[in-house]
Formats: structure tokens, C-alpha cells, sequence
């Protein structure tokens, strides 16, 4: 086991990180973190901040010389890097898994080997891979193979004719065609899992989305009760075939009552973000247990939660909402990021609202939402 106050490094500074290091900071643990980002959110509160890039040989070797385990807060960290870093201390979650959640074809080809549940697609590395009209995946979704998140690198399209202007308007980088299917809701699942092979699964959550971007979880999901177990069991399934160690975020399409995996998130996920008001053991803190070998953290749920996302939408011309009027919400816990600047579509903080009711809780939550005049 890796004990306080030992220093633990984190690669990336966004609030993910920034989570992760209060998280560790509470349990009495330094931290390094890693990020090109001069005003990085978790780089303000870290014990040291390397700014500099993911593949810096000397920030490398800092970090590998002054951190006993290394983790990382998003995908798109070069794998090389995690390569690197592994050969002088234990990282969690492991180059080979990253790798594969990091890129679409990787990880639809993962799920397609491995028997999971997912939308019909085909690999897109060229213009003439572009399916035919009676290829059946149309309409569907043309997605850059990496990159892409909160819905960027991605384009609806209904006709060939639509998919090859997509693809030449990503530039002919390698994507993905998902087939669009009819959607009852959205759910997620975010465990941790040890590297003896234990896991604990915090409840499933129902996600709701906007423009792409992630806009209220309510937990525990409503629907049918077989669909929150098999979600479940999907996810668990999902963390022992991929080998992994660490926080792990599944996310789901549920289609005439059957779940599809749609994708997976290597590290703590905007769905879990309740866990940090409603569950004994929050994410960030599961994160830091599989990371040094601790045994991890009871993920039970102790209130219902509805969790609601805040973009600098909010922030009309710069200028912070009046907060007030969520601080009069006594239920309500807002938590902001702490980020240099506010831009449309940027996460710049949640709210989670809970209480015993789930009925009300939701209630509440939509209110507060638009009390702070959160886009409809």
C-alpha cells in the first residue's frame, strides 16, 4: 500500500485532476500535476504543477523521480507517456487500457471482440470505406477517431452523400460511422476497480444531454430496475476485460428496453460528479485507492442526487451569475472550477442537489436550473 503523505502525480489539470488532488489532499497525500496549461484549475491547488507538454522528457523524469504512482485525469494523454512513466512507478489505469478507450475504432473493436453489446459501425480511413446508402448505419454518426468529446469531432449525417462531406470536413482523419439508434434515455455507470480484481459500482445513473455536452444525471436512474442491474453487470464486465485499475466511466444507450455500450471513459466521469455529495465514497477518492492499493471506499448511495452541469453559457459576458440564488437552495451543493475563463460550451462548475425524495429532488434541481437560467 502506498500511505500519506506520500506524493502521487496526476497527468492533466483540468477539474477532473482538480477534484483528485482535494480528494487526496483530504486523505493527506501531495500531489504533482502535470499540464501545458499555465491556469490549470488543478494546477492552482497542487503541491507542484509541471507546466509543461504530456511528452516533456524533463517533466517526465521529475515527475517519475518525485511521485510513488501516477494516474491521469483524461484519454488523450499519450499513451508512450503512461509507457514511460510505468517503466519507474506503478500507473493506474495501465497504458493498454488508455489506449483503447482513447481511440472509437479501438474501443467499438473491443467491444465487438469481447461480446459487448454496441451500435453496427464500420472503420472510416478513407473516403471510399464511406458505406453505401444500403449499408443500413444510415442515419448515423460520423465520429473522428480521437479527439473528439462533448460532442466535437462529430456529425450527423443521414446519406452517403452527407458522410463524405463530414469526413472531408474532418480533414480525412480516421473515424467511425455508428449507426443512429432510437434512443429511450441514457445511462452510465462509474466503478472502481483494484488491482487484486475487486469492484465497487456506484449506482447507475440516467444522463441527460445537451448540444453533446453532458447536462443533468439523476441518480438513482428511473426505468425499468432490470436495466440499472444489467448496467451494471456490463460495466464490471467492461473494467476485468480490459484489465483495469482505477475509476472507470461506461456509458450506455437504452434502446427498446436493451442496453448498448456506447463509450468508455478511462478515469472519473462528469456522470459521477454526485458521488462527491450522495455516496459515503466519492469517485475522486475511489480513484486515489486503486491508485496506491488501498482497499477501496464503500460506494453506496446515502440521498438521492440529481447532478446538473454549468457551462460558461451562464456567465453572460464574462460576468459570474448570481450565485445567490442557488445558496438559498440548502440542499443544493455548487461546485465551481475554479477555471480562468468562461466560453460557451466550457464546464465551468455543477450543482448537485439531494434530499430523501427522488421526485423532489429532480424537482428542485430543474427549478434551481433555471432559476440560474441554465439554457432550456
Amino acid at each position: 500500500m502506498i500511505l500519506p503523505p506520500s506524493t502521487l502525480g496526476m497527468l492533466g489539470g483540468g477539474q477532473l485532476a482538480r477534484f483528485f488532488v482535494i480528494a487526496a489532499h483530504e486523505m493527506g497525500y501531495k500531489v504533482v500535476v502535470l499540464d501545458p496549461d499555465k491556469n490549470s484549475p488543478a494546477g492552482l491547488l497542487a503541491d507542484e504543477h509541471l507546466c509543461a507538454a504530456y511528452d516533456d522528457a524533463a517533466a517526465l523524469d521529475h515527475l517519475a523521480s518525485t511521485c510513488v504512482a501516477v494516474t491521469t485525469e483524461f484519454e488523450n494523454v499519450p499513451a508512450s507517456t503512461l509507457e514511460a512513466l510505468a517503466k519507474a512507478v506503478p500507473v493506474h489505469p495501465a497504458a493498454s487500457a488508455v489506449a483503447i478507450c482513447q481511440h472509437r475504432i479501438s474501443e467499438k473493436n473491443f467491444l465487438r471482440d469481447n461480446g459487448f453489446p454496441h451500435a453496427p459501425y464500420a472503420e472510416i480511413n478513407q473516403a471510399s470505406d464511406i458505406p453505401a446508402a444500403s449499408s443500413g448505419l444510415y442515419p448515423g454518426i460520423l465520429k473522428v477517431a480521437r479527439f473528439g468529446y462533448d460532442g466535437k469531432g462529430q456529425a450527423r449525417v443521414s446519406t452517403h452523400e452527407e458522410a463524405l462531406a463530414a469526413f472531408h470536413n474532418f480533414k480525412g482523419e480516421q473515424c467511425v460511422l455508428e449507426q443512429m439508434l432510437k434512443l429511450d434515455y441514457e445511462v452510465s455507470v462509474v466503478l472502481a476497480r483494484d488491482v487484486h480484481g475487486n469492484v465497487a459500482a456506484f449506482p447507475t445513473a440516467e444522463n441527460i444531454h445537451r448540444n453533446g455536452i453532458l447536462d443533468i444525471s439523476i441518480v438513482p436512474a428511473r426505468g425499468a430496475e432490470a436495466v440499472r442491474e444489467q448496467a451494471q453487470k456490463l460495466a464490471r464486465g467492461v473494467a476485468e476485460k480490459l484489465g483495469y485499475v482505477g475509476t472507470l466511466g461506461v456509458e450506455f444507450f437504452v434502446c427498446g428496453g436493451k442496453l448498448h455500450v456506447n463509450e468508455m471513459a478511462p478515469r472519473p466521469h462528469n456522470s459521477g460528479h454526485y458521488t462527491v455529495d450522495a455516496c459515503v465514497t466519492n469517485q475522486f477518492e475511489q480513484q486515489i485507492r486503486a491508485l496506491c492499493g488501498l482497499p477501496l471506499g464503500d460506494a453506496r448511495l446515502h440521498s438521492p442526487a440529481v447532478m446538473v452541469n454549468l457551462l460558461g453559457d451562464v456567465w453572460p459576458d464574462g460576468q459570474a451569475p448570481d450565485w445567490n440564488v442557488l445558496f438559498e437552495q440548502t440542499n443544493l451543493k455548487l461546485h465551481l472550477y475554479g477555471k480562468h475563463e468562461a466560453r460557451p460550451g466550457r464546464k465551468m462548475g455543477h450543482f448537485t442537489v439531494i434530499g430523501d425524495n427522488n421526485v423532489k429532488v429532480l424537482e428542485e434541481a430543474l427549478l434551481a436550473r433555471q432559476r440560474i437560467k441554465v439554457e432550456q
